[in-house]
């Protein structure tokens, strides 16, 4: 998928995360449960430092994600000149603790992530609805 579609689909991944999140499906077995608050914050610090945008955050885990949504929902406009920004710009470079990255690659790694969060999301939902076992109680993985 090209990077103008992930762009497009940004705000529509998020809110598939979240309602997923409120229509109730539990997390805490996946890998999400570690890599959305990290890569939510990546994409604070990408905006932030590229931009000049103002995401801060204060939740912890997963609830970073809604915190970011408030904020980027409240400053819509802003928010997605933004990212507009940082995509057009091919030489803007950020401090990483790896060293310096290209601003645009971070960002586009970050809605990939994103789209590809909501698809496995989708992915869950649509299992819980056919009632297929939790991870944790399907006997996945037990040695006998």
């Amino acid at each position: 998928m090209e990077t103008q579609a992930y762009y497009q689909q940004f705000e529509r991944n998020v809110r598939i995360i979240l309602d997923a999140m409120a229509a109730g499906l539990d997390l805490r077995t996946t890998a999400l449960e570690t890599s959305l608050p990290i890569e939510v914050y990546v994409l604070c610090e990408v905006l932030n430092a590229g931009a000049g945008e103002h995401f801060t955050l204060t939740a912890t885990g997963v609830a970073r994600l809604a915190e970011f949504s408030k904020q980027f929902m409240q400053h819509e406009p802003q928010a997605l000149a933004a990212v507009q920004r940082v995509l057009a710009d091919k030489k803007s470079l950020m401090r990483t603790p790896e060293g310096r990255v290209l601003t645009k690659e971070m960002l586009i790694r970050r809605l990939e992530f994103f789209n590809e969060a909501a698809r496995q999301v989708n992915i869950m939902r649509t299992q819980q609805a056919l009632g297929s076992p939790a991870q944790q109680q399907s006997g996945v993985g037990i040695n006998h």
